[in-house]
């Protein structure tokens, strides 16, 4: 299995969604090629963390801050260059 192929393939595998020969070699693929490894251990613990994510409620003050911050930046990069 190639890097690209591994790529394609990268949803299934982390959704249990393919079949046993293709989940071997991809799995095959893993055990020696360190990127794939990486970009699969990546992906599969930004799903946990985003599935495991609480929603936590801000201090007003601090939610103010944020939110002028980023009404700031965006009005910033609108404004026409001189």
């Amino acid at each position: 299995m190639k890097c690209s192929e591994f790529l394609t393939e990268l949803t299934s595998y982390l959704d249990g969604a393919l079949d046993e020969t293709t989940k071997v070699e991809l799995e095959s693929h893993l055990s020696w090629c360190h990127n794939c490894y990486v970009v699969c251990d990546t992906t599969k613990k930004t799903i946990e963390i985003y599935r495991d994510s609480n929603l936590y409620e801000l201090p007003e003050d601090l939610r103010d801050k944020l939110r002028n911050a980023i009404v700031q930046r965006c009005s910033e990069r609108d404004k026409p260059s001189p």
